[in-house]
């Protein structure tokens, strides 16, 4: 499965974005979907995983009540709500796909296919 991530930009603390994950090749019906995002000199992290059987999600402490994963079946394509945006969350963003597992995968080395990558920055 391909997969192309868009939508990120330059942005003000306290603004908001949407980051979408489209796939082609195949849909999403056999995988979970995560988003990572990885900042200079550091390691890539886990943010949010939404898992396909039942739209169970999980997300990473620092973005819980900001950060919304949803999909949209009819597309193909997951989305990433970022709203009250901080400096800290400027990181070039990454979505994935994993096999369809119960359990949510937050180890990106758990991950097969990767889109290429969205830079967002936000402003303080």
């Amino acid at each position: 499965v391909q997969l192309q991530a868009s939508g990120g930009g330059l942005v003000q603390a306290g603004g908001s974005l949407r980051l979408s994950c489209a796939a082609s090749g195949r849909t999403f019906s056999s995988y979970n979907v995560g988003w990572f995002r990885q900042s200079p000199g550091k390691e890539r992290e886990f943010v949010s995983i939404i898992r396909w059987s039942d739209s169970g999600t999980n997300y990473t402490e620092s973005v819980k009540g900001r950060f919304t994963i949803s999909r949209d079946n009819a597309k193909n394509t997951v989305i990433l709500q970022m709203n009250s945006l901080k400096p800290e969350d400027t990181a070039v963003y990454y979505c994935a796909a994993t096999g369809a597992t119960w359990y949510f995968k937050t180890d990106p080395k758990e991950y097969d296919y990767w889109g290429q990558g969205t830079q967002v920055t936000v402003s303080s």
